[in-house]
């Protein structure tokens, strides 16, 4: 499967889009204008870079998200650690691990997610 690519502002989009649909385009636009300060073409104009990517579809001037939420946050996730980490996850998690404070239930629930891993991955 091809990698999803959002760039941020098709990314504040979609965050509305997840937030309100099923929306219509003109619904959209205005809210677009709110929270974004985008004009009405710069909000139609992101729909269809977003329809050409198979990101968003648009039917009957009603527009759906083709992905999750959380499949665009794990798709960010995967790029960034593609591009800044050379694919490394465990770079990935010490750099991360450094600049935030991890709580012991916070550090149980990456035990639990490790001790997940390796039952559904045995060596």
């Amino acid at each position: 499967m091809e990698r999803i690519r959002i760039n941020e502002s098709e990314y504040q989009f979609l965050q509305i889009l997840w937030d309100l649909e099923p929306c219509l385009q003109p619904e959209l636009a205005a809210v677009c204008l709110e929270k974004l300060g985008w004009k009405r073409t710069t909000t139609y104009t992101v729909i269809k870079r977003l329809a050409e990517k198979g990101i968003v579809q648009v039917e009957n001037r009603q527009v759906h998200a083709l992905i999750s939420r959380q499949q665009a946050q794990e798709e960010e996730i995967e790029n960034m650690i593609e591009k800044k980490f050379s694919n490394s996850v465990p770079s990935f998690l010490a750099a991360f691990t450094r600049k935030v404070h991890l709580t012991e239930e916070d550090v149980d629930e990456l035990q639990k997610m490790i001790d997940e891993i390796r039952k559904e991955n045995p060596k």
